[in-house]
């Protein structure tokens, strides 16, 4: 055999046949959730929403709204932020080419074009396809909505805090800097002046009288790193019994959370009816920052069971407080006592922050590089989907993200699925049989898939 050589740059050939353009086996994983889209009626329905925002037949054909929420759903499998990193790898991936639906000569869209397509569909558009994920999970059974624990975590915004200005005047940090100097006698400040003069005053960069000149709507707050920065504030309603995300909205870093408790459970619940489902909100898991005592009595009033525990050192004085919040402060005091709110709080503890590591960690949505809440609300609840497919796949086929199968090729892949099905299937005959030999049955069944990992070279978790 002859060695073959690099052919140098040149003109390549003019006609390239189609049958011999190169052609991808596809990636089994999002083979697999473009199957359960497809099954689902994914495409029509985006299409049926987002006709009201593009003309009848005039001008050139747009990008399928199914393209750009599929793109979106790569950048959160793949853990990409940016859109730019969205369109280039859409754009390299043969695999990605066929879960989007682009055919070899076509081009992929650009990130401009996931800008014009986000800016020209509205909020309740990205929100109607977070309940459709909820939909299919609420249809295999998988949704339940009693118990729901809340918690939020800090976004860094697309933005400096060398850029921030004062409200009144406009002028930035080092204009205002030289100002005081200028008021105290100092003549002609300099640059070397002024950040002397900072490091020996006291730093008052409050969000009352300075403002983001590129994204007025982000807050200054502290980052979990310690850092203070630009920032947003993302809460979620979590379902303590599947992990499936109920309700996620990104809001002001300085919203305290008491005050946004409430609305997340009421959001939660409209999400669920929304789904499909008859289920209330009948108890709520939060940390000690969601403790009051006025958020405790009005879930109470809405007939929402609260396990919040209370900070160390908090008294209820009569004087203080009406009779209605210390009784609600009492009886969530009992139930943080007992098992069962002890239970509630190591699950909300593993669920609620799983949430935020895939999301924010894994995912790409805990630098955003989108200027504006809604803007990045929009991206956050396609994420969000993304996150309750990870569940659904993972429940459905045993693989939840595409990175599990990283090394393994295609048939791999599909011996993994096939696996996760068996599973299931001895389960549910094991269930029929009988309590002692269902134990006996998942033992079998987890030596079985302990002794077939390593020959296949793949791994059923996620």
């Amino acid at each position: 055999m002859s060695m073959s050589r690099r052919p140098s740059e040149q003109q390549g050939e003019f006609w390239v046949p189609t049958a011999d353009l190169p052609q991808s086996p596809g990636h089994v994983f999002y083979d697999k959730l473009n199957g359960l889209l497809a099954d689902a009626g994914f495409d029509r329905h985006v299409e049926e929403l987002c006709r009201p925002f593009y003309a009848d037949e005039v001008g050139r054909p747009s990008i399928a709204p199914g393209i750009y929420y599929r793109m979106l759903l790569v950048g959160y499998f793949e853990g990409i932020d940016s859109q730019r990193g969205i369109a280039w790898r859409c754009a390299d991936s043969l695999s990605l080419r066929s879960f989007l639906g682009v055919p070899l000569g076509e081009s992929t869209p650009d990130h401009s074009s996931l800008t014009r397509i986000r800016d020209r569909l509205s909020f309740e558009i990205h929100e109607e396809v977070f309940v459709f994920v909820l939909k299919l999970a609420h249809e295999r059974k998988l949704l339940r909505g009693k118990t729901v624990a809340v918690d939020a975590t800090t976004l860094e915004a697309n933005a400096a805090m060398r850029n921030i200005v004062r409200k009144e005047s406009g002028e930035d940090y080092k204009a205002y800097l030289k100002r005081l100097l200028a008021e105290e006698g100092v003549e002609n400040p300099t640059d070397e002046d002024a950040r002397r003069f900072d490091r020996t005053r006291k730093k008052k960069t409050s969000n009352e009288e300075w403002e983001s000149a590129s994204d007025p709507e982000s807050q200054i707050t502290k980052m979990k790193d310690g850092r203070t920065h630009l920032g947003y504030k993302a809460e979620h309603a979590v379902d303590l019994d599947s992990g499936l995300l109920l309700s996620v909205e990104v809001l002001p870093a300085t919203a305290s959370d008491p005050s946004t408790l409430a609305d997340r459970l009421m959001d939660a619940e409209l999400k669920l009816k929304a789904a499909g489902s008859d289920q209330t909100v009948d108890e709520a898991v939060a940390d000690k920052g969601y403790h009051k005592a006025e958020t405790l009595s009005l879930l109470e009033d809405l007939e929402t069971r609260t396990y919040i525990p209370e900070p160390q050192g908090r008294k209820y004085r009569r004087s203080d407080h009406p009779e209605e919040h210390r009784r609600a402060a009492k009886a969530n005091r009992r139930r943080m006592r007992e098992d069962r709110g002890k239970r509630l709080q190591k699950r909300r503890s593993e669920l609620a922050e799983r949430s935020f590591a895939h999301l924010c960690e894994t995912g790409g949505a805990r630098r955003t590089w989108l200027r504006g809440k809604e803007k990045i609300n929009k991206r956050y609840l396609v994420q969000a989907a993304g996150y309750n497919l990870n569940l659904l796949m993972r429940a459905l086929f045993g693989v939840g993200k595409p990175r599990v199968l990283q090394g393994s090729d295609g048939v791999a892949g599909c011996c993994a699925a096939k696996l996760g099905d068996m599973r299931r299937w001895m389960a549910s005959i094991a269930a029929r049989i009988g309590r002692g030999m269902k134990r006996w049955w998942a033992a079998a069944v987890g030596t079985l898939a302990w002794r077939l990992a390593p020959v296949s070279g793949f791994s059923t978790g996620c």
